[in-house]
């Protein structure tokens, strides 16, 4: 890769595992610019050339769907183009598969066939990025697999790493209307971290409600069905402004195991304190049956849209395939407004002259929160909507 002579050059990233994009929309947002995303699920393959095709700002991320294992980063057809040498890659990140290290699962750890930090290891090894940032569930920060983690820092700071942090990070704290305490961690090469200490962000104690949330969206679904619509749109937005609290965590669910709903027994009782019906996902408003959709005894289901508001992420992000599909994709997401916060603090020790990002918003805070704060709506998608067949 070639330098150019105008002003300095974008921070580069490559992440693995990347998912419907959650992950990579927030380091976008913290001024890297993706040279390729790898991921396996065909769903979220398509997902992500969608918006890598309709966001201009994205032009020349290559989606690379396939298996991590199978992928060279210096010979596949996909990545060859640009040339990598081992060094010049600014951030490898990642969210490796979670159900290793989940309490929901057996916590096989790295017994786990699905572990794939082994493999983000070796493309490390074989990239030496300037900086490595994984993702995994909490589960990971239990002690019986403290041994694991101290093994993979080790590996990483025998290539020239200095360790900043594995780093419980609650997604509400950001602007995310919702409970997902996530578990990161940053390494950095240290021939950075010698004059300029790596920090992580802190974030804020203001709560960002699921009333605040879902008030637009939940309008514009109810209404099309007049003075009954609005009657249900007033008694929810009571019930979730009363309780005002944020969500419980999404869960993207098994693609063993039915269709999609938000989560176990506790999820669907605080999902109900919130005057949403928790038992599934309910139809895009296009296709929306009200009967099932809206107005049920317990309040109405969330759309996929809807579900990633709650993730935190914007409106403009569009999700390909199915119902159960999408809202998968948006249940397994890496918040955005995380991914931008400790992207951001990754790129204030990799250019601490401030070159690597544009210029910082109000606050780190997802497109629904920054509308409401700053009292603007949100721009109006029903073109895109169509377009998206979302």
């Amino acid at each position: 890769m070639t330098a150019g002579t105008e002003g300095p050059q974008p921070l580069t990233s490559i992440e693995i595992c990347a998912g419907a994009g959650g992950q990579a929309v927030g380091l976008h947002n913290a001024g890297f610019r993706h040279l390729a995303l790898l991921e396996i699920d065909k769903f979220a393959c398509r997902t992500l050339r969608a918006n890598v095709r309709d966001h201009p700002d994205w032009a020349g991320c290559e989606v690379v769907e396939g298996d991590v294992q199978d992928v060279d980063p210096f010979t596949h057809d996909q990545l060859v183009k640009f040339g990598l040498q081992p060094g010049e890659l600014d951030l490898l990140a990642g969210g490796v598969p979670c159900p290793p290290f989940s309490v929901a699962g057996k916590q096989l750890g790295e017994e786990d066939e699905r572990d794939l930090f082994p493999r983000m290891l070796e493309l490390v090894d074989q990239l030496r990025p300037k900086a490595v940032m994984i993702e995994n569930v909490k589960g990971i920060l239990e002690a019986k697999f403290e041994g694991y983690r101290n093994r993979i820092v080790a590996e990483l700071e025998g290539y020239g790493y200095d360790f900043c942090g594995w780093e419980l990070i609650e997604a509400c704290r950001y602007g995310v209307p919702q409970l997902r305490p996530r578990a990161i961690l940053v390494m950095i090469a240290k021939e950075f971290t010698a004059d300029v200490k790596f920090e992580w962000p802190v974030g804020d104690d203001k709560i960002f409600t699921v009333a605040d949330a879902l008030e637009e969206t939940m309008r514009e679904r109810c209404e099309p069905y007049g003075a009954e619509g609005q009657a249900l749109f007033e008694k929810w937005l009571g019930k979730a402004r009363e309780r005002g609290t944020e969500a419980p965590t999404l869960v993207g669910g098994s693609k063993k195991h039915g269709g999609a709903d938000l989560g176990p027994s506790r999820a669907k009782a605080a999902w109900a304190a919130l005057g949403i019906d928790a038992m599934g996902v309910a139809n895009d408003p296009a296709a929306c049956v009200p009967e099932r959709d809206l107005f049920r005894e317990n309040g109405p289901m969330l759309t996929v849209e809807q579900a990633a508001i709650i993730q935190g992420f914007p409106r403009h992000w569009h999700f390909e395939g199915g119902k159960t599909a999408r809202y998968r994709q948006v249940g397994n997401a890496f918040p955005p407004p995380v991914a931008e916060a400790v992207g951001r603090a990754i790129a204030a020790v990799l250019r601490p002259d401030g070159s690597q990002a544009p210029a910082l918003a109000e606050e780190l805070l997802p497109a629904a929160r920054r509308g409401a704060e700053l009292g603007t709506a949100a721009p109006d998608r029903s073109g895109d909507l169509e377009a998206a067949g979302v």
